[in-house]
C-alpha cells in the first residue's frame, strides 16, 4: 500500500514537472495566448484615451500654429536644376548663393542633391527678373554657366487638384472601410471603432508633419493614404480574434471586456512584430532619403510611412478595440450578461472551493493544503499489520 502512495505521488510529482517544462519551453508568447499571462488593455481604455487625446491636441495645436509646409506643387513657385559635382557643403552653398542674389523673402527656398551630379532649387514664386538673378547665383555657386541651369514654372492649380483628388479618394476608402467591416463582421459598431482609429492615424500624422516641418509633397499624399491600409489591417487582425473570443458569449463564463482583453494580449505579439518588420525597411528609406541622397520624396514618404505604421500598430491596439468594446457594453444584453457573471463569480466566493475525492485523486495529497488553503495537523493512523500486534 505504500509502495502504491509513493508511486501515484511520484507520478503526479513528474506530470507537475512536465506542465512546468511545458510552460517554461513555449514562453511568454503562448502564456498571453493561453490567459495564464494578461494585461489589461480594455480595463485601463480611460488611460490609452487620454493618451490619445492630449497627442491629438499637440498635432492639433501644430497645424493651426505652424500649418503644413506645403511643397512647390501646392503653392506654386519656380524649380531649377544644374549640373553640379555634389560634395558635402554644395547643398549649403548653393542656398546661401540663392539667398544672397537680391532678391527678397527667399528664406523658404529648398535646395536638394540629385544624386551626385545635379542638384535641385525650389523657390517661391518670381517673376522674370528674379528668375533671372536666381539662375545666375545658382550658376555662379555650382560653376556652371547660366544656360545649363533650367527652370520651370509651377501653378498651384495642380496642387489643388491633387488635394481635391486626395480628399476624394480618402472619404471613398473610408465609406468603402465601414461598408467592408459592416459586412465580414455582420456588426456596424466595429466599423465605426475602425473609423475612429483611422481618423485617429490621420491626425497624428499629419500633426507631426506639421510639427516636424517636413515638406508636404505628392510624395507625402502617397505615403498618408498606404499607411491607412495598414492601420485597416492590423484593426482587422485584432477584430478577427476578438469575434472568435466573444462568440456566443451568453454561454462563456466571462465578460465581453474579458474577452475582448484577451484577443489583445493573444496578438500583442503578433502586432508588434508584424510593426517592428514593416518599420525597420521604412526607416532605412527614410534615413536614407534624409542623410545619404538627400532626396525630398524619399524624405517625405519615408516619414509619412514611419509614423503612420508606429501610429496605426497603436490605434488597433490601444483605440480601436477599447471603442468596439465600450459600444458593445453598453448593450442591455451585455450588461445583463455581464451582471450575471459577477453574481456567479460573488456566489462562487461565498461558498468557496469544495475538495472532492476526485480532486484529491488527480492532484495527489500534497495539493489538499493548496485548494482548501490551510494545513490541519492531523494524528498518524495506525496501518492494520501495526494494530494487529
Amino acid at each position: 500500500m505504500t509502495d502504491d502512495k509513493n508511486a501515484k505521488t511520484s507520478s503526479v510529482a513528474s506530470r507537475r514537472s512536465e506542465e512546468k517544462s511545458k510552460k517554461h519551453k513555449h514562453g511568454f508568447t503562448h502564456a498571453l495566448y493561453t490567459g495564464e499571462i494578461s494585461y489589461g488593455f480594455i480595463q485601463r481604455r480611460k488611460l490609452w484615451y487620454t493618451i490619445s487625446i492630449i497627442v491629438i491636441a499637440i498635432s492639433l495645436l501644430g497645424l493651426l500654429v505652424r500649418g503644413l509646409n506645403l511643397g512647390i506643387e501646392f503653392k506654386g513657385g519656380v524649380q531649377f536644376r544644374s549640373p553640379a559635382h555634389v560634395a558635402t557643403s554644395t547643398v549649403d552653398d548653393i542656398r546661401r548663393s540663392v539667398l544672397s542674389s537680391g532678391v527678397p523673402d527667399m528664406d523658404s527656398t529648398e535646395v536638394v542633391s540629385l544624386g551626385s551630379n545635379a542638384v535641385q532649387v525650389q523657390t517661391r514664386a518670381l517673376d522674370n527678373e528674379e528668375t533671372t538673378k536666381v539662375q545666375g547665383a545658382i550658376a555662379k555657386a555650382t560653376a556652371t554657366k547660366t544656360d545649363s541651369v533650367t527652370y520651370s514654372k509651377v501653378g498651384s492649380q495642380w496642387g489643388d487638384q491633387i488635394t481635391g483628388k486626395a480628399i476624394k479618394a480618402l472619404v471613398v476608402f473610408l465609406v468603402l472601410v465601414m461598408l467592408q467591416i459592416w459586412a465580414y463582421f455582420r456588426h456596424w459598431k466595429m466599423s465605426i471603432a475602425a473609423l475612429i482609429a483611422l481618423l485617429h492615424d490621420l491626425i497624428v500624422t499629419i500633426g507631426i508633419y506639421a510639427l516636424i516641418g517636413f515638406t508636404v509633397s505628392p510624395s507625402t499624399v502617397i505615403g498618408v493614404l498606404t499607411i491607412l491600409g495598414y492601420s485597416l489591417y492590423d484593426t482587422v487582425v485584432v477584430f478577427d480574434k476578438v469575434r472568435e473570443n466573444v462568440q456566443d458569449i451568453q454561454k462563456r463564463d466571462y465578460t465581453f471586456a474579458e474577452g475582448a482583453n484577451r484577443a489583445v494580449n493573444q496578438v500583442l505579439v503578433r502586432s508588434i512584430n508584424t510593426t517592428i518588420v514593416g518599420v525597420l525597411p521604412v526607416a532605412a528609406l527614410l534615413f536614407a532619403g534624409a542623410f545619404v541622397l538627400g532626396s525630398g520624396p524619399l524624405e517625405d514618404l519615408g516619414l509619412a510611412l514611419f509614423v503612420g505604421m508606429i501610429v496605426g500598430a497603436y490605434s488597433s491596439i490601444f483605440i480601436a478595440t477599447p471603442v468596439f468594446t465600450q459600444l458593445r457594453e453598453n448593450e442591455p444584453a451585455m450588461k445583463e450578461h455581464t451582471a450575471r457573471v459577477l453574481r456567479r463569480r460573488e456566489r462562487a466566493a461565498h461558498k468557496g472551493p469544495q475538495v472532492t475525492a476526485q480532486t484529491v485523486a488527480a492532484e495527489g495529497p500534497g495539493d489538499v493544503t493548496s485548494i482548501t488553503g490551510s494545513e490541519r495537523d492531523q494524528p498518524r493512523r495506525s496501518t492494520r499489520s501495526e494494530r494487529k500486534k
